[in-house]
């Protein structure tokens, strides 16, 4: 998964809380300003691939692109142009890219509406908030439209997390670094605990940096359930089993994370992910992954994403080996 922001024909577009500065590659949402150019040179995203032998890229928006804070109204609006956007750009390399469609997470309803949209156009590849701090459990049920949308279009749903506003972790950059997982793992065990992954047998759910905290705080959310904690059914079956209905990516940085996620959420279930262009992903994804076993890395790169359904047979690959690349 890549992130870049569609700016074609965006200076004439009149969208509300939106400024696109095209001479000096400056975008402006709801009064803060984002310079970091690469995501909106599609280039840069097509050469790296080149450079790192990945073959193609899902492509979504930037956390800050999800604007939490607009009206459902606007939340349409923007959907709309940014999702037309993916798609264009996608057209555009179409041997490389292929979006994910942004869904609005704090507007359910329109959720649900803008993922049948797609489907019916045959394209049931999403990406959405993993939340919006305290506004929003997963395991509501205005919610339960959309989950079922999902799964009667046997889609797929990249989860990412946004900034949790939790003040104690502005300091040292926490926010991302403990906040992000933290929110990732929050998202998870209302999906797991509401039952939302076995009412929806067909929704594949892929969680982002290695599921976060998930693989952590699983077997507590077990031993939750053995002991009958308020809210949890204590006649389910294993928990932990459960999470491994996730697909996750590989953004872990850590062999022992790895090790951890792959038992948690099962090795076969690890998809390859960047996060390109931020700093805290994967911009050297060979040799960050160097380290693992070479039939480990290949099912990663390649094989999972094929065995799971996200590819064709006879697709290329998402990622080769630097030895065999074109």
């Amino acid at each position: 998964m890549r992130i870049l922001i569609p700016t074609d024909g965006l200076s004439a577009t009149k969208l509300h809380g939106v400024a696109w500065n095209a001479a000096e590659e400056l975008l402006t949402l709801d009064g803060h300003t984002h310079g970091q150019k690469s995501l909106y040179r599609p280039r840069e995203l097509l050469d790296w691939m080149s450079r790192n032998a990945v073959d193609r890229a899902w492509i979504s928006l930037p956390p800050f692109g999800y604007r939490h804070a607009i009206d459902a109204a606007q939340a349409r609006e923007w959907t709309g142009y940014a999702n037309r956007g993916l798609l264009a750009l996608a057209n555009r390399f179409p041997d490389r890219f292929q979006p994910l469609f942004h869904l609005p997470v704090d507007h359910p309803p329109l959720a649900a509406d803008v993922a049948g949209h797609w489907i019916a156009q045959g394209h049931p590849r999403f990406a959405m908030a993993a939340g919006d701090g305290a506004k929003v459990m997963l395991s509501d049920k205005a919610y339960e439209q959309l989950w079922s949308v999902l799964d009667a279009g046997r889609a797929f749903l990249f989860l990412h997390p946004s900034e949790c506003g939790d003040p104690r972790l502005k300091p040292f950059h926490l926010h991302n670094l403990i906040g992000n997982p933290t929110e990732t793992a929050i998202a998870a065990s209302h999906l797991v605990l509401a039952g939302v992954m076995d009412r929806h047998p067909n929704l594949r759910i892929c969680l982002a940096h290695g599921g976060g905290t998930t693989g952590a705080v699983a077997g507590r959310i077990e031993r939750g359930r053995l002991t009958g904690r308020p809210g949890i059914d204590k006649h389910k079956t294993n928990l932990r089993d459960k999470f491994r209905r996730f697909c996750v990516d590989c953004i872990v940085h850590d062999a022992d994370a790895m090790r951890l996620t792959a038992e948690s959420h099962g090795a076969e279930h690890i998809l390859f992910g960047s996060d390109w262009p931020f700093g805290m992903g994967m911009p050297e994804p060979h040799a960050q992954l160097a380290g693992l076993d070479p039939a480990f890395r290949r099912a990663i790169f390649a094989d999972n994403a094929r065995q799971l359904g996200l590819l064709a047979q006879d697709d290329t690959p998402v990622a080769t080996e630097p030895a065999v690349a074109r």
